[in-house]
């Protein structure tokens, strides 16, 4: 566990995180991260993007419906 403090960064307030959490991460200087809520309450900090997983289960729906026609196409 990691304690991080907040703070005043312009009008906003901020964290800075140290390097073994952007180690963790497995983030670099302007990569974007992702604060989401699981369903007990909890946050989390996350380089996962939650839309990115919608719009790759429509895509992979897609191309599985229509296999064939992408097949020929490939070719």
């Amino acid at each position: 566990m990691l304690d991080l403090k907040i703070r005043r960064i312009g009008n906003s307030l901020g964290v800075v995180l140290p390097k073994e959490a952007i180690a963790l991460l497995k983030v670099a200087d302007g990569d974007k991260i992702h604060l989401t809520q699981g369903a007990d309450g909890t946050l989390r900090l996350t380089p996962y993007d939650p839309e990115f997983e919608v719009q790759m289960e429509a895509a992979l729906k897609g191309m599985s419906q229509y296999r064939n026609t992408l097949r020929q196409l490939a070719k």
